[in-house]
């Protein structure tokens, strides 16, 4: 009788402690899935950049061709950074896209990688192509009108789900710069400056347009120094890397 007393009048065993440190392991593991979530997509490594040159001075004749100089002027990932590219190598082979769809919900993205970068930087309108003979109706006339030198009153988010092309940009000394892209490349070009754009010789590219708000569609051909665009560009990426 005294030693069941005894044992029914023990104090239970301390439990605040325990949901203490449960609370505090909880809290910590959702304060790194906030990290996770957070945290900027890094661009990709500069040794992962597409390949960029510098194209021979004079007319191009043919748009589709590499173009190089001989010997080649390789073209860095610093130096693109430097006139306001950015780019990421996204996985183009996990993810189905359609041929042709304008305009395609980025909401609908799947891809984690191309849905951080949406919600990152605001892309909320999309659409789908397919440059080739067979699929874009005035194939050659539209290829050749891509390839007119312009610039634009937005950032250009160009994202490459299969074949290749070149995009063309200029530097700060106003020397054309090829970079060839090709599947899984996003690259962005920042607004004002002076591009163009073609198929290589393969003749096909598929690509997903991106942009913030309303889609921007025209281009403003060369000569365009007094375009606010232009003239923000030149503030700070030209002037800016002079200095």
């Amino acid at each position: 009788m005294t030693d069941s007393a005894e044992t029914d009048t023990n104090p239970p065993e301390p439990k605040k402690l325990k949901v203490t440190e449960e609370k505090e392991e909880e809290k910590e593991k959702v304060t790194e899935e906030e990290k996770v979530e957070t945290a900027k997509m890094e661009q990709t490594p500069d040794n992962e950049w597409p390949d960029a040159w510098i194209m021979p001075d004079g007319e191009c004749e043919n748009q589709k061709a590499e173009n190089r100089k001989d010997p080649n002027e390789p073209v860095d990932a610093a130096a693109m950074r430097k006139i306001g590219i950015n780019y990421w190598k996204m996985d183009a082979d996990a993810y189905a896209y359609p041929a042709l769809a304008v305009p395609w919900d980025p909401k609908d993205a799947v891809d984690p990688a191309l849905k951080q970068l949406r919600d990152e930087r605001g892309y909320s309108y999309a659409d789908i192509i397919t440059i080739h003979p067979e699929k874009l109706p005035g194939y050659d006339e539209k290829v050749k009108s891509f390839f007119e030198e312009h610039i634009h009153d937005a950032e250009e988010i160009r994202y490459i789900l299969s074949g290749s092309g070149f995009f063309d940009v200029r530097n700060e000394a106003d020397q054309w710069v090829r970079i060839h892209v090709k599947k899984g490349d996003l690259m962005t070009l920042p607004e004002g400056i002076y591009h163009r754009f073609t198929v290589d010789e393969k003749d096909i590219i598929h690509a997903m347009r991106l942009f913030i708000g309303q889609p921007i569609w025209t281009p403003f051909n060369r000569p365009q120094e007094d375009h606010p665009s232009r003239k923000k560009y030149v503030t700070e990426f030209v002037e800016e890397k002079k200095e």
